[in-house]
């Protein structure tokens, strides 16, 4: 089982970052290894919605399907998957610390079968790494738009 939980504050109000970040439209934008999503159910975003994702994680190209199961606007988005080589909960949670200062948190965890026992040990940090990189880069994104 992998559980990795990373965070970030952004200099930006709270909706602003919730809803770009709600957004799957946006998660190639932001995402090193995601590469394309597609929705399966119609907009807006909703509990129940499901988007297609593909993305690439340790020279593998994944596809899965992701189903929105909680989300409370400006505040948190819970979505999971179970088909794949890589069954995942995602969860975004968003915080104001200041009126223009907001914490968001990213959180994986899940059971990477699909990968060779090799690779077990090393999942969590590299997705660490990679989720890190997602929030600096979301970050940038809003940040500059600020500007």
């Amino acid at each position: 089982m992998v559980d990795v939980l990373t965070e970030i504050t952004i200099r930006c109000p709270l909706q602003q970052v919730a809803e770009y970040a709600a957004d799957p439209d946006h998660a190639p934008n932001w995402y090193v290894n995601i590469k394309s999503i597609e929705w399966l159910s119609p907009k807006p975003l909703s509990v129940g919605s499901k988007m297609a994702f593909k993305a690439q994680f340790l020279g593998r190209e994944l596809a899965y399907v992701y189903e929105v199961v909680e989300f409370i606007a400006g505040q948190k988005l819970v979505m999971k998957t179970a088909d794949g080589p890589f069954p995942m909960e995602t969860i975004y949670t968003w915080e104001p610390i200041e009126n223009n200062l907001t914490r968001m948190t990213l959180r994986n965890k899940g059971n990477p079968t699909g990968f060779s026992k090799l690779f077990t040990p090393f999942i969590g940090p590299m997705m660490k790494k990679a989720n890190n990189k997602d929030l600096q880069k979301i970050k940038f994104i809003l940040e500059e738009s600020l500007d």
